[in-house]
């Protein structure tokens, strides 16, 4: 470790390097933009760096827009998972939520007035922190029956008409059966898929900033 001696008798003193243009930079706290989901915002099946928010960095940064992406996306998560947690996901300086949940609470045949319960405070409790929310539209699959697939429907024609949100519609609607979007287990995307989402994320998004 260096030291400066700046004249007899005193106390020798730690030099301080000047700062750099480097470590100024990385003392920058960025905006952030909180990607917050289940496993299709984790990117389930694919390395970090190919999940949809890993690639929609990568397309702010090529426009030169200075955001921090945070994946929070969790693997089997719910809507009432997602409410237990929203609270310290929102920490920090978040300027946008990009809400993508409901998927699991479907496949569990969960009640759809607890998932529009669950969905709409979510919401509110970014709306109160001044953040702005993109939610992706959700769909229930052809065997949930069709009542059931009309309710689920139903719950984001009804958020998107009575909550303050950017609508992105349902992210997989044009994946299913397509090998090089989805993954061999049906439900998640390849890293092309993810790509795919992130473009269409980003197309929703950029009015925004």
């Amino acid at each position: 470790m260096l030291f400066a001696i700046s004249g007899c008798g005193q106390k020798p003193e730690k030099s301080i390097p000047p700062a750099t243009a480097e470590s100024k930079q990385a003392d920058v706290k960025l905006p952030k933009i909180v990607a917050f989901g289940n496993s299709l915002t984790a990117g389930l099946g694919l390395p970090l760096s190919q999940s949809y928010p890993a690639v929609l960095q990568k397309l702010l940064e090529a426009d030169g827009y200075k955001y921090e992406v945070v994946n929070a996306g969790v693997s089997g998560d719910t809507s009432s998972g997602g409410l237990r947690r929203i609270d310290w996901s929102l920490d920090g300086d978040v300027r946008f939520l990009i809400l993508e949940l409901g998927a699991n609470d479907v496949l569990r045949g969960q009640p759809v007035d607890l998932i529009k319960s669950n969905l709409s405070a979510i919401i509110d409790k970014a709306h109160k922190r001044n953040v702005k929310v993109l939610m992706t539209g959700m769909e229930a699959p052809s065997n949930a029956g069709p009542d059931y697939r009309k309710e689920v429907h139903q719950v984001f024609e009804d958020l998107k008409r009575n909550q303050d949100v950017t609508f992105i519609p349902f992210v997989l609607k044009d994946f299913i059966g397509n090998e090089k979007l989805i993954q061999q287990d049906g439900s998640h995307p390849t890293a092309e898929g993810a790509k795919l989402i992130a473009e269409n994320v980003y197309k929703t998004l950029k009015p925004l900033l």
